[in-house]
């Protein structure tokens, strides 16, 4: 039995890994490479591996780095069965027909220049991410084992990350060996308002674990909480907009119901006027009250009581090109939220070109920005950015709040490894490299692995 390591490896996109056991070939997630426009002949590549030869794919959680390549994975010939939960089968059919959609909108854009090379043709279509979702199959549920063939069993278990995310266990038997591994796909942090905490099965031989915040803690939420308050009032007082680029899953209905608490208990001014710009983030916050049973206790009381945690006094739904592009009309008193998180793409970029300039208005950072997007230019301080071919002076308030990342930090991190048991051998995975160093050097484990992309390994 043998691992090897196709993407997320010393970086923080493109989650791919694979494992060969008893004959058969187990690949967990098929994710993105995120990042920039260069990234597009990584995502073309080959993978690796030959995709006719995978058996069945399990996939963690619904990110586009986790899922976003299972369409050309399809496209070049897989066939077998892909395994999620519920709600992440859910989610990843929004995210891969979204991004379809964007590949075939580019390939468009690119023939209309008349522009040469690989992107007039989109990495994958419509078609070939409808042809994914017809491949997922069994639904996992939480500490449910699933035979997969002789001698293979999966367990998926909470990981706290998103809506329906996983880590999964792996029980290997081959040739008379058994190892137990276990994927922690993405963790969440411990004590969120809407999922559960992570908890990891405590038996484990070889983890294969994300380090995104793998170098640093962040600050309380309680603090983070106060400081995007502090943030919003600060833009509303001096008459300006605020402007939140916003991943879709997660982080959008998190920041909704944060917003929510926060003008009931009269910290924020219930009259703001609040925007869900991206049609993705609001059939996510759709799915959300669709899967009711993967959330704290606490969400699910609101819910049976005819309460809706996410709905606010002035909140207003932007789905229609044409109602986003009026958003840009509106000078002051405005909480726009609109993706993309790292803002390589989507309608935050024309929200930013209309309001970046403007010293009245604030934008809020509110989770990772992988280096060379446009967000971690913006974070790094540069003072004027290009956006639709013009600069544009960076002159808006910046804040970055990381507390509120859905992603673990360091302590979480090792808190989480420390309830697997007594791990033989770990692989860091889903990091920078520094990242990945710094939080391996805090760990007492036999054996400690940072593979390289294309990197293989017996287990």
């Amino acid at each position: 039995m043998k691992i090897s390591f196709h993407g997320a490896a010393r970086e923080v996109t493109g989650s791919c890994h694979l494992i060969e056991c008893g004959g058969k070939k187990i690949l967990v997630d098929c994710g993105m490479f995120q990042g920039g426009h260069e990234l597009h002949d990584d995502n073309a590549a080959e993978f690796g591996f030959n995709p006719k030869d995978i058996d069945v794919v399990l996939l963690t959680h619904a990110h586009l780095d986790h899922c976003g390549r299972l369409p050309l994975l399809v496209k070049r010939g897989f066939d077998g069965e892909i395994i999620a939960t519920s709600a992440t089968r859910d989610l990843a059919r929004l995210v891969m027909m979204d991004s379809a959609h964007l590949h075939e909108e580019e390939a468009r854009r690119h023939h209309r220049h008349g522009e040469r090379g690989g992107h007039n043709e989109p990495l994958y279509d419509t078609m070939d991410a409808l042809d994914a979702v017809d491949l997922f199959g069994r639904n996992a549920a939480y500490r449910q084992p699933i035979h997969l063939f002789p001698g293979i069993t999966a367990t998926y278990f909470d990981a706290g990350h998103i809506l329906g995310s996983a880590s999964i266990r792996l029980e290997l038997s081959e040739n008379g060996r058994r190892k137990v591994v276990l994927f922690s796909g993405d963790l969440g942090p411990q004590e969120r308002p809407l999922l559960n905490n992570p908890v990891p099965p405590d038996d484990v031989d070889v983890v294969i674990m994300e380090t995104t915040y793998g170098d640093r803690d962040h600050r309380s939420l309680e603090a983070s909480v106060e400081e995007f308050y502090d943030a919003v009032n600060a833009a509303d007082a001096r008459g300006g907009n605020v402007i939140i680029p916003t991943f879709a899953l997660e982080r959008a209905q998190e920041l909704l119901w944060f917003l929510r608490d926060g003008m009931t208990k009269g910290r924020i001014r219930r009259s703001m006027a609040v925007f869900l710009d991206s049609p993705m983030a609001i059939s996510a916050t759709r799915i959300f009250k669709r899967h009711q049973d993967v959330m704290r206790p606490e969400l699910r009381d609101q819910f049976r009581e005819g309460k809706d945690p996410f709905d606010l006094p002035e909140l207003h739904f932007t789905r229609e090109a044409q109602d986003s592009m009026a958003l840009n009309r509106i000078r002051s008193g405005a909480v726009i939220m609109a993706g993309s998180g790292m803002c390589t793409g989507g309608r935050v970029r024309h929200h930013l070109r209309h309001n970046l300039s403007q010293a009245d208005c604030s934008v809020i950072f509110v989770g990772y920005a992988a280096e060379g997007t446009l967000a971690r230019i913006i974070i790094d301080g540069a003072k004027e950015v290009k956006l639709f071919g013009e600069m544009i002076p960076v002159r808006a308030q910046i804040h970055t709040i990381n507390g509120f990342s859905a992603h673990a930090d360091a302590d979480d991190l090792r808190h989480w490894l420390g309830q697997t048991g007594t791990p033989e051998r770990v692989f860091l995975v889903h990091g920078e490299a520094r990242a990945m160093k710094a939080f391996a050097e805090t760990l007492d484990v036999p054996e400690i692995e940072m593979p390289t992309v294309g990197q293989s390994f017996d287990l």
